[in-house]
């Protein structure tokens, strides 16, 4: 088993340190991360507290780590406060410090709703035999709950293996309150201790270690995203966002994500943000990171979106298009700085990952709209007339401003209403607030113009479209009196018909793979998007691909 310990603060016997409040319960720097797939994975941290503040500390910490879905169980010595920390806790969760929490050593099991979603807690002690747990709806009960149990042991083989222990021992006869608290994570819970002990550093040692955190919503991401807010009133953005790890095999001995340039760690956000702002652009400012533990504290931009119930803010998106255009007649480093030595080195976004992405209609939509795969020979011609599309972008003349090889500009990737933000007291260009930059690679120009104008959650209409592209075209060729409109235009319709393709078959995955089916309703306005740029000559073989493969999206989009 892979065992990892990490001592607080203060190992002083009997407990003599108290930890009554959430700064206090600091550790030396955690080791190695351990890795979430590893079911054997343990972790632990141990501290004392002598009294019911610390009690109440160790609830609000954990409080704001548990989410829906997590196992909690309480061992420890009798009469060591099971029951009192299980009762804070649930009413932090609940965020009312009145609610009424009697323990449930008759009823077995008490349900709350709380402003975190269903609460369990359970005292097993007079619980003989699984079959029991089952007579008391168990399983329906705990399913996508935070559940707190007391004496596990006594449903050992029910209980999950992913899970966080929390045991409480007397250590003072002389202060019947003094405890020693032993946190145990296991499985996927391993690297969350881990990262907790992390993320307590990183918020005191930035000032940020009195906020309280706050769950945001992340998208389609697999990252988590909380909002901090100190006392005084200021805010800031914490990204929980772990090493990625490897998926299996799918090409050449390599996984998705390196086949499509995403990034595998958070250096390439902290390097992308700082090299934005250098260049004057409204990136977040980075207060802190754990590289390792994929922790980064970054400015907060707010919440004002460039969009509304009508759809897109017009100014707001005239802004958004003049950052592009001022980014990309920058001469733009490959190699950034990230911190503590290290460099994050910028990837093409090149033929490679263009056709790996668009593959994903054929793996996942076609299935999903025809009920089965494509033959051999629909995959083959739709690679080898995308090959031919996207050679023309990226291996296009030097000396061709439009046409330029691949490794033209920063190409953000999201560039699109969910990542921006109107900071209206800032001037110009840098009213745009950036984020989800990770994944920034060296590409065409074309590709954010397509991204921000034809997007995928917010109705951009066709004539809007048309005058940011023209309002584009007019700030390069005030720079570039030799810009290439028409190169420029053929290069986003190819690009814009890439993304377009690639979003079809991301959908349909997170509706599939990831449980997530509200994606499904993007669907229509990709199909409008599409059929947009299908209307551009140069895409006249791949119009009649999908018109002869896959008649249905085209017929909704000509319509």
């Amino acid at each position: 088993m892979t065992a990892v310990t990490a001592m607080a603060f203060d190992d002083t016997p009997d407990g003599a340190a108290a930890a009554t409040t959430i700064n206090s319960l600091l550790s030396p720097p955690a080791p190695a991360l351990l890795r979430a797939d590893n079911p054997r994975a343990e972790a632990t941290w141990e501290f004392p507290i002598d009294n019911e503040a610390g009690t109440e500390a160790l609830a609000h910490l954990l409080a704001e780590e548990l989410r829906p879905g997590d196992l909690v169980t309480l061992s420890g010595d009798l009469g060591a406060g099971k029951t009192t920390f299980a009762r804070a806790l649930i009413r932090i969760l609940a965020d009312d410090p009145d609610l009424e929490v009697p323990s449930p050593t008759f009823t077995l099991m008490q349900l709350y709703e709380t402003v975190h979603g269903t609460v369990v807690h359970a005292d097993l002690y007079r619980v003989g035999s699984a079959a029991e747990l089952e007579d008391l709806g168990w399983d329906e009960a705990s399913e996508e709950a935070i559940v707190l149990v007391e004496w596990p042991e006594r449903a050992a083989g029910v209980l999950a293996a992913d899970r966080l222990d929390v045991a409480l021992t007397h250590v003072n006869s002389d202060n019947y309150e003094a405890r020693r608290v032993r946190l145990t994570g296991t499985g996927h819970f391993a690297p969350r201790l881990a990262r907790l002990q992390s993320l307590r550093r990183l918020l005191e040692k930035a000032g940020w270690g009195e906020a309280r955190r706050e769950h945001i919503y992340g998208d389609a991401s697999v990252r988590l995203y909380d909002r901090l807010h100190k006392p005084t009133g200021e805010t800031a953005i914490l990204m929980i966002a772990p090493p990625r790890l490897a998926g299996p095999a799918i090409r050449n001995g390599r996984p998705y994500h390196e086949l499509a340039k995403l990034a595998d760690r958070v250096d390439a956000f902290v390097a992308v943000a700082q090299g934005l702002r250098e260049q004057g652009f409204s990136a977040p400012e980075i207060y802190g990171a754990d590289l390792d533990q994929g922790l980064v504290l970054v400015e907060d931009l707010g919440q004002e979106p460039v969009v509304n119930a009508d759809g897109p803010i017009p100014e707001r998106y005239r802004e958004a298009v003049g950052v592009l255009a001022a980014l990309h007649d920058k001469d733009l480093p490959s190699v950034l700085p990230v911190m503590d030595g290290r460099e994050h080195v910028l990837q093409p976004y090149d033929l490679e990952a263009l056709l790996i992405e668009v593959e994903l209609l054929l793996d996942w939509y076609a299935p999903h709209q025809g009920g089965g795969s494509l033959g051999a020979a629909a995959r083959s011609d739709f690679l080898k007339i995308w090959t031919e599309l996207l050679g023309q972008v990226v291996n296009g003349p030097q000396t061709d401003i439009a046409q330029t090889s691949i490794p033209q500009t920063w190409t953000l990737r999201d560039m699109h209403s969910p990542n921006l933000f109107w900071l209206p007291r800032r001037e110009g260009l840098a009213r745009v607030g950036l984020i989800d930059l990770q994944d920034t690679v060296l590409g065409h120009p074309a590709y954010d113009v397509a991204a921000l104008l034809q997007d995928a959650r917010v109705t951009v209409p066709a004539a809007l479209e048309l005058e940011l592209i023209a309002h584009y075209a007019k700030l390069r060729r005030a720079r570039h009196p030799d810009f290439d409109v028409a190169g420029f235009a053929e290069a986003y319709a190819i690009l814009g018909a890439q993304r377009i393709t690639k979003l079809f078959g991301t959908f349909v995955r997170l509706d599939k793979r990831d449980g997530k089916p509200q994606y499904l309703a993007h669907l229509p306005r990709l199909q409008d998007y599409l059929a947009r740029n299908l209307a551009h000559p140069v895409l006249s073989e791949l119009k009649l691909w999908y018109e002869a493969r896959l008649p249905g999206l085209v017929a909704q989009t000509s319509a």
